[in-house]
C-alpha cells in the first residue's frame, strides 16, 4: 500500500487540464487534435474487472488516445468494501468517493466509465459466494445491459475466468459474467424487458487481459509459449502531448487516492498481451478491430462524414483551431441528418464538444448559492465569450427541468464577454442531488435502481441545467451546461461544485452510537440546518416506547438559510438488554423530513452530497470498563476514537512528533489507528520511545497493517510478521485458544455470542509467524480453510503488554456491534486484570 501523505497533486493532462476536479475542460490545441482524430474512429472497446483500481490504465489509455477507440470500463462495484486511506468514511460513502475517483481517471485516459447494481460487499474467496450475495442473475443482466446500450466490438476481461479461488471471487466472477453476457447480449430471450430501450449486439470477440502476475512471476511468463496470445505495442510516445501512454496511465492510476495508488510514470517499450478467448479469432493478430469496419463506412450515409473529417484532420491548424469551425460545422448538419441511432447519438456530442474547443467557446450557468430546495427560484448568471474570429450568436437558452426558452438573439463578437441574468423556477418535484444508487434500501449484496435507464450511469444525475443554443454559419447548435456554483479561495483560486437540491431542513444526530451499560439516561445532540429561509417547525427523537426520550418534542425557528442549531434530548434506556435503530424527524407545516446531510469534500473529486436517514443505535448492555487513558495515533483514518469516547475513556489524539517519553507518561494505553505503520513515516522512529512505554509497565494496542510498504519491519517488539491470512465470513465460528487469559475475562466475560452480528468480515492480514512471546487468544477460518490464530496476540513486554490484532475493530464499533466493545474494554483492561486477585476466570 502506498503512502498516505501525497507530496503534492498531480497535474492532469490529455483530456482535460485542471487543478480541481470540478473546473470546466478547456483542452488545448493537440488535445483537440486528438478529439478530431477520435471522432473519425467508429470502433469501441468494453474493459471489464471488478472494482475501482482493478483496470489497466495503460491499456484504456492506449486504446482511447492511440486507437482512437471509444473506450469504456465496466466496474461491476463501486469499491464499498475496501479500505480507505484518505478519512474515515466507509461502506457506501467510499463507494461514492472510489466512483468519482475513476470518473477522474477516465478525464485522464480518455475512457469512458460503468458501473453494475452489484455491491462490494467485502473480500470473497471463490465465485460461487461471490455470485449468491450479489444475485448472479441481476448483475448479469446489468452486464448485457451495458453491451447492448455500449455497444463494443471487443471485450477485454481483466481476470481469468477459468482460475476460481485463485483471487478475489469478485475478479473471478467478473470475468465469468463477461463471458456469458457475451452470447446473451445478442439472444431475444435474454433480458428482453431491456429490448424496449436497447437492441440487440453482438460483441466481435472478447480477450482475457494476462500478464506475469496470472503465471506467478515475470520469469515464468518471459518463459511461457505466447503463440496464442495477442502483443500490443503500449510504451508509444504522444509528441503533441509531451507525454509517454505509460505516463499518462500513471496520472490517470494515481485518482486512486484512496487507495493509495499513486503511480510512477514510466517511459519507452512496453507491451501488453490478450489472450483470445470467444467470438471471431484473429488471423494475423495485427490488429484486435480486424474484420471490423472502425470507418464511418460503417454508418449508412456515413461515408461522405469520414472523407470530411479526414479532410479537416488534414488541413487542421494547431495555431488557429477555429479554421476549422465551417466544415466541423458542416459535418454536425451531416451526423444530424443521419437515420442510425447509436454513432449518430455518440458523435453528436464528441463534434459538440470539438466545435466548443476550436472557438474557446465558453458557456457557464452559475447560481448564486450552491443549495436549493424543491420549489424555489435559482438566480443564475449566465457567461457565453466566443474567442474566435467565426461569427457566433446565442440564440436562445432553455433551463432545465422547467424547458424554460428564454430568446436573447445575441451576437457573441470574438472575445467579448456577453452575461445575462436569469431565475431559473426549480419544480417541487425534482429529485434531491444524491447518489441515485444510494435512495432507496438495498441489500448486502446489491444497491437498489428502480429505474433501468439509470442503471450503469456513473455520476450523480443532476437536473438542474442550461442549455446554450448558438447559431455559427446559420446552424443551431445545442450545448448544455450543468449549472455551477463558484467562489474565490484566498489560496486555492477558483473553485466550483455544482448546484446542489436538498431538503428544507436536516438533521444530523451527533452520535452514531450510544452505548447505555446501567440505567442512567444521557443526552444527544441533534443538528438541524435549514435549507431555505424563514423555517419554523418540533424536532422529535423517534425510539421505541420502551426506550424514554425527554422532551417529547423540542420547537425550532431557523431564520436564515444554511443557519444551524443544536437541540438536546434525555434518552433513558430500559432496565433489560436492548438493542434499538431511533431517528431524528424535523416537521414543518406538517410535513415530516428525517434525513441527514453528509457532504464529502476532498480536492481531487467533486464534491458530493448524500442523503441518508438520520439515525442512532441505542444499545443497552453490560459494559464493564475502567478508567484508563488513552493515546490513540490515526493511521488511515478510522472513527474508533469517537467509540473509544462512547465507552467513556478520555482519548487524546497524538501526533507523530508528540511521542516523546514525557507526553506518553500521562497515558495508560496508547493505540494506533488502522494502517498507521502503512502511512505514517514517522513511526519508524518511535518504536522504542513506544517499547519502553510498554515496558514501564503500560498497554501498547496494534490495530491491523497491510503486509506490504511497512515504514519499519520492528512493528513489534518480539518478531512479528504479517500475512495475507483473514476471515471473511463475520459468523465464521470462533474457538478460544486462551479462555483463562484475561482478554476473555476482564473486566467483561467473552462468549461465543460476542462474535455474532459482525458485519463484514471478522478480520484480515492477520500474523501468521510471531514469537513465542505471544499468546494467541483467537482462531478461526474461512470454511475449507485452515485455522487462523492471528487475530489477537498478547505478549508481555517489561511490566507491560503488547497486543496486536487484525480483527476488523474499525467497522464494527460504528456499526455498534456489542461483542467488539467488550473485547476492546478488555485490552485495554489488560493491566488492571493483573492486579485483581482471585478474578474469576473460565474452566
Amino acid at each position: 500500500m502506498r503512502k498516505l501523505f501525497f507530496k503534492s497533486f498531480l497535474v492532469l493532462v490529455l483530456s482535460i487540464q485542471i487543478t480541481y476536479a470540478q473546473k470546466p475542460q478547456k483542452p488545448n490545441s493537440a488535445e483537440i487534435y486528438n478529439q478530431i482524430q477520435k471522432l473519425n474512429f467508429l470502433g469501441t472497446v468494453l474493459y471489464i474487472a471488478a472494482h475501482p483500481d482493478d483496470e489497466n490504465t495503460r491499456l484504456i489509455s492506449y486504446m482511447a488516445n492511440e486507437i482512437h477507440a471509444r473506450t469504456g470500463y465496466l466496474s461491476l462495484t463501486r469499491g464499498d468494501g475496501g479500505q480507505n486511506l484518505i478519512g474515515p468514511q466507509l461502506r457506501e460513502l467510499l463507494g461514492v468517493i472510489r466512483t468519482q475517483e475513476l470518473l477522474e481517471a477516465r478525464k485522464i485516459d480518455g475512457g469512458e466509465q460503468f458501473f453494475s447494481r452489484a455491491n462490494d460487499f467485502g473480500y470473497s474467496k471463490n465465485p460461487e459466494e461471490t455470485l449468491q450475495i450479489w444475485d448472479k442473475e441481476k448483475v448479469l443482466a446489468d452486464l448485457v445491459w451495458t453491451i447492448r446500450k455500449f455497444q463494443p466490438d471487443v471485450i477485454i476481461n481483466r481476470f481469468d475466468h477459468r482460475s476460481p479461488g485463485t483471487t478475489h471471487g469478485h475478479h473471478t466472477s467478473s470475468a465469468m459474467l463477461s463471458v456469458e453476457g457475451f452470447d446473451l447480449a445478442n439472444n431475444p430471450a435474454s433480458f428482453p424487458e431491456q429490448l424496449q430501450l436497447v437492441q440487440l449486439w453482438q460483441p466481435k470477440r472478447v480477450f482475457f487481459n494476462t500478464s506475469w502476475w496470472f503465471y506467478g512471476s515475470k520469469e515464468k511468463f518471459d518463459a511461457a509459449n505466447k503463440s496464442n496470445l495477442v502483443s500490443i505495442s503500449t510504451g508509444v510516445y504522444y509528441p503533441t502531448l509531451g507525454k509517454s501512454n505509460q505516463e499518462i496511465a500513471a496520472l490517470s492510476r494515481s485518482s486512486h487516492k484512496s487507495q493509495g495508488f499513486g503511480s510512477t510514470g514510466t517511459r519507452g517499450e512496453d507491451t501488453e498481451y490478450l489472450e483470445f478467448l470467444k467470438g471471431e479469432s484473429l488471423k494475423d493478430k495485427s490488429s484486435i478491430f480486424e474484420g471490423i469496419d472502425t470507418s464511418w463506412n460503417r454508418v449508412r450515409g456515413g461515408k461522405p462524414i469520414g472523407e470530411l473529417i479526414t479532410v479537416i484532420a488534414n488541413q487542421y491548424d494547431f495555431k488557429n483551431p477555429s479554421a476549422s469551425i465551417p466544415n466541423l460545422v458542416k459535418v454536425y448538419t451531416m451526423i444530424q441528418a443521419l437515420d442510425e441511432n447509436h454513432w449518430k447519438t455518440v458523435k453528436s456530442e464528441e463534434i459538440k464538444k470539438i466545435i466548443s474547443a476550436c472557438s474557446g467557446l465558453y458557456l457557464e450557468a452559475v447560481s448564486n448559492s450552491q443549495e436549493a430546495t424543491p420549489g424555489s427560484i435559482v438566480k443564475l448568471n449566465l457567461e457565453a465569450i466566443n474567442r474566435s474570429p467565426v461569427a457566433m450568436q446565442l440564440a436562445s437558452v432553455t433551463t432545465l427541468p422547467d424547458q424554460k426558452n428564454t430568446v436573447l438573439n445575441t451576437d457573441l463578437k470574438n472575445n467579448t464577454l456577453q452575461s445575462s441574468a436569469l431565475e431559473l423556477q426549480l419544480p417541487q418535484s425534482i429529485n434531491y442531488t444524491q447518489p441515485y444508487w444510494l435512495k432507496e434500501k438495498g441489500t448486502v449484496g446489491l444497491y437498489t435502481v428502480e429505474d433501468q435507464k439509470n442503471i450503469g450511469i456513473p455520476d450523480i444525475i443532476r437536473e438542474a441545467k442550461v442549455i446554450f443554443n448558438i447559431k455559427i454559419n446559420g446552424i443551431e447548435i445545442p450545448f448544455e451546461r450543468t449549472i455551477v456554483y463558484k467562489y474565490n479561495d484566498d489560496v486555492k483560486g477558483e473553485m466550483y461544485n455544482f448546484l446542489d437540491i436538498v431538503p428544507e431542513i436536516t438533521t444530523t444526530i451527533q452520535d452514531k452510537v450510544l452505548l447505555f451499560p446501567d440505567t442512567k439516561p444521557k443526552y444527544v445532540g441533534v443538528t438541524i440546518k435549514a435549507g431555505k429561509n424563514e423555517l419554523k417547525g418540533d424536532l422529535k427523537l423517534d425510539l421505541p416506547k420502551e426506550w424514554k426520550v425527554s422532551p417529547q418534542s423540542i420547537s425550532f425557528q431557523l431564520d436564515k438559510k444554511g443557519m444551524e442549531q443544536t437541540l438536546y434530548f434525555e434518552i433513558t434506556p430500559p432496565a433489560q438488554m436492548s438493542e434499538i435503530v431511533g431517528k431524528s424527524i424535523a416537521t414543518i407545516d406538517g410535513v415530516p423530513f428525517d434525513k441527514e446531510q453528509i457532504n464529502i469534500n476532498y480536492d481531487h473529486i467533486t464534491k458530493q452530497q448524500i442523503l441518508k436517514t438520520s439515525e442512532v443505535k441505542c444499545m443497552r448492555f453490560d459494559l464493564k470498563t475502567n478508567e484508563e487513558k488513552i493515546a490513540y495515533i490515526m493511521g488511515a483514518g478510522d472513527e474508533v476514537p469517537k467509540s473509544l469516547t462512547q465507552m467513556g475513556y478520555k482519548v487524546t489524539l497524538l501526533k507523530p512528533e508528540d511521542i516523546t517519553p514525557e507526553r506518553l507518561d500521562t497515558f495508560d494505553v496508547v493505540m494506533t489507528g488502522v494502517r498507521a505503520y502503512n502511512t505514517i513515516d514517522a513511526l519508524a522512529n518511535k518504536q522504542d520511545i513506544l517499547f519502553d512505554f510498554v515496558k514501564g509497565g503500560k498497554t501498547m494496542i496494534v490495530q491491523y497493517n497491510t503486509n506490504r510498504d511497512l515504514v519499519t519491519s520492528k512493528i513489534a517488539p518480539y518478531p512479528l510478521t504479517i500475512s495475507n491470512d483473514r476471515v471473511t465470513e463475520e459468523n465464521a465460528e470462533v474457538r478460544f485458544l486462551a479462555p483463562n487469559h484475561p482478554a476473555l475475562n476482564y473486566p467483561n466475560t467473552i462468549t461465543q455470542s460476542d462474535f455474532k452480528g459482525w458485519k463484514q468480515e471478522q478480520g484480515l492480514y492477520y500474523p501468521k509467524d510471531f514469537d513465542k512471546a505471544f499468546t494467541p487468544i483467537l482462531s478461526s477460518n474461512d470454511k475449507g480453510e485452515s485455522a487462523k490464530d492471528g487475530a489477537l496476540l498478547i505478549a508481555p513486554y517489561g511490566k507491560g503488554n503488547y497486543i496486536y490484532t487484525g480483527l476488523s475493530l474499525f467497522r464494527e464499533l460504528p456499526e455498534g456491534v456489542p461483542g467488539a466493545y467488550k473485547l476492546l474494554s478488555n485490552m485495554i483492561s489488560i493491566k488492571s486484570s493483573v492486579s485483581i486477585p482471585n478474578q474469576k476466570m473460565k474452566p
